[in-house]
């Protein structure tokens, strides 16, 4: 009798630890502090400390945040990744479309969203997540140029400028290859995202011709060369245009003439994450227009979230780095995604320019 009820007991423990294990590997919420920890990726200088400070005070959840300087990175992180390795990230508007088709994405029930309606009409129901299905908007921008009138006294207007050869050693670029290779496709007048084979044999050839005047490529924060006089002329985001503004008065921002290269950036939640709830959290509470307003006090990115910029004042408002004119964001051209065969072509320009 005495060894039934001990194997009685040893059943029932047992079967408790294996309830226990199902609760907590379900991907709801995680089981790791009182109210769990949410694993974000995201762009480098883009979500300020005090913010997750806040957060995590207000809501109990702890937050592990790494970075990441390309979608391309990302993906490739995501990918090489276990799932549920992270609860939130935060895809570029043509990565947002690549990753849904691939299955990547959790969808997202927009009803448990109270401060969506922050959102600008505009920015919602994209051409690359029709519904907002997968994704959620954080901030965007534009690929402006930077220019140091106090070292280059000619008038830049246009993507095509940045190619005279009079401007050696003089450039710093983002480090981003669709970014780079759309804006020489832009100074030709092609489309960003062109797959035509006698169209990319052009812009390689015109892409090539920029290398000697690139300084350094630098997506993580390209203005510390511009503000250190390190480079004189820039294609790089408008926010880091503006913040370098700030720090030297001679640095002005121009809108390429050919139409600018446009992103929105966005908040998903790749399949398989742990804390869904919290990540929900989360995303809720960076739609919060105060909230929001602090994010734009240190990185002043193009935002969609109109209560947020209202908050900012008219100074804000009217700064054209900080919020780009309606007609800027009308001429620009967001990219789109590519075929293997053309994203081939693409990556072996890039490794041209750079090698």
């Amino acid at each position: 009798m005495k060894l039934k009820q001990l194997l009685s007991l040893f059943t029932a423990c047992t079967l408790l630890a294996a309830s226990a294990l199902t609760l907590t590997g379900c991907g709801s919420s995680s089981s790791s502090g009182e109210n769990g920890v949410i694993n974000i990726y995201t762009w480098t200088e883009y979500i300020p400390d005090s913010v997750i400070k806040d957060f995590e005070k207000e809501t109990g959840i702890k937050v592990n945040m790494s970075t990441f300087s390309s979608n391309e990175d990302m993906l490739a992180k995501v990918k090489s990744e276990e799932e549920g390795a992270f609860d939130i990230i935060q895809p570029s508007d043509y990565m947002i479309e690549q990753m849904a088709s691939q299955g990547m994405l959790e969808k997202i029930d927009t009803s448990k969203l109270t401060n969506l309606s922050n959102i600008d009409a505009q920015y919602l129901n994209p051409s690359y997540d029709p519904g907002n299905q997968y994704s959620v908007p954080y901030l965007g921008g534009v690929e402006a140029m930077a220019v140091n009138t106090a070292m280059i006294s000619d008038e830049i207007v246009s993507y095509s400028d940045l190619f005279d050869p009079k401007y050696t050693n003089q450039i710093v670029l983002l480090d981003d290859f669709r970014a780079v290779i759309g804006m020489t496709a832009r100074s030709l007048g092609y489309s960003m995202s062109t797959s035509d084979p006698a169209e990319l044999d052009e812009i390689k050839a015109k892409l090539l011709s920029l290398k000697p005047n690139v300084k350094l490529y630098d997506s993580d924060s390209p203005k510390s060369a511009l503000i250190s006089g390190e480079c004189s002329l820039a294609s790089v985001w408008s926010a880091e245009v503006a913040l370098a503004m700030d720090e030297v008065s001679t640095i002005k921002v121009v809108y390429p003439e050919e139409g600018a290269y446009l992103f929105m950036d966005n908040w998903a939640i790749p399949k398989g994450a742990k804390n869904v709830d919290g990540a929900m959290q989360f995303i809720d509470y960076m739609l919060d227009a105060e909230h929001m307003s602090k994010v734009l006090e240190e990185f002043p990115y193009l935002c969609p979230n109109g209560a947020a910029i209202k908050l900012m004042g008219s100074d804000y408002a009217a700064n054209q780095a900080k919020n780009p004119p309606a007609e800027v964001i009308e001429k620009g051209e967001y990219i789109k995604n590519l075929d293997n065969d053309t994203l081939a072509v693409y990556d072996q320009m890039w490794t041209e320019l750079k090698k």
